[in-house]
């Protein structure tokens, strides 16, 4: 029942910062986990991060951790992504998804709703 929204992708130069938001709608999020994804061309889609119910436990794919910060605020049934040091491998369709879990997650299946994804372009 939940829809999701992403925003706030955009063109960026190498070792800018982008954040981007996903708003959800049609239920709370505040009780389940949140995961952010992204795809580039000609690449499988992977897990960039993913954040617990609460917001009190993370958990960041490697390349990420040190530039990137998942967050939520529940008041505002919001996560967020602050993206620092893009680089040009960066560049891909990001995508917001809940979970059926409160805790985080790695598995594709453990994420039950996808929202449409926003483009990140980072040049070099």
């Amino acid at each position: 029942q939940v829809q999701l929204v992403e925003s706030g992708g955009g063109l960026v130069q190498a070792g800018g910062s982008l954040r981007l938001s996903c708003a959800a709608s049609g239920r709370t999020i505040s009780n389940y986990a949140v995961g952010w994804f992204r795809q580039a061309p000609g690449r499988e889609r992977e897990l960039v991060a993913s954040i617990n119910w609460s917001g009190g436990s993370t958990d960041y794919a490697d390349s990420m951790k040190g530039r990137f910060t998942i967050s939520r605020d529940n008041a505002k049934n919001t996560v967020y992504l602050q993206m620092n040091s893009l680089k040009p491998e960066d560049t891909a369709v990001y995508y917001c998804a809940v979970s059926t879990l409160i805790r985080t997650t790695r598995v594709p299946p453990d994420f039950a709703s996808w929202g449409q994804g926003t483009q990140v372009t980072v040049s070099s």
